[in-house]
């Protein structure tokens, strides 16, 4: 089974409606090659409806607000000036909500709650070797 991005799933679906193909039956063909991994049909009537306007693009379009990744940072800075602090004052101070805020922590900063504190799920080499070098000099 492929797993296909976005934009190749897109590609794909332009394919078929060049070919004449209606929506549930591209949906179908879909569902048949990628599984669980398929676009829901509603996204596949979206794309096809967007063709039949004359927009052929297969890119996402640029959507407003902050960039992830200046999300990340000013999280991350939160969490690095107080580890104890909670996602829910992060989400007060950032002004987001906490639907963003959880997967910024959990899956890009690969951090957990323990003890009341935000760590590191897995140490990095370059941690685990100043830990080691810690407690040699204790």
């Amino acid at each position: 089974m492929h797993d296909f991005n976005n934009m190749e799933t897109r590609a794909v679906t332009k394919f078929f409606f060049l070919q004449g193909k209606a929506p549930k039956e591209i949906h179908a063909i879909l569902m048949e090659t990628l599984g669980g991994h398929a676009p829901s049909y509603a996204t596949v009537k979206n794309w096809v409806a967007q063709f039949k306007r004359g927009d052929f693009s297969t890119f996402d379009a640029p959507r407003p607000g902050r960039p992830k990744t200046e999300i990340i940072d000013q999280i991350h800075e939160l969490i690095l000036e107080d580890c104890r602090i909670s996602a829910k004052s992060t989400t007060e101070q950032l002004g987001i909500s906490r639907e963003r805020v959880r997967p910024v922590i959990h899956e890009d900063l690969d951090m957990r709650r323990l003890s009341a504190k935000w760590v590191p799920k897995c140490l990095k080499a370059g941690q685990k070797l100043q830990r080691w070098q810690s407690s040699e000099k204790i």
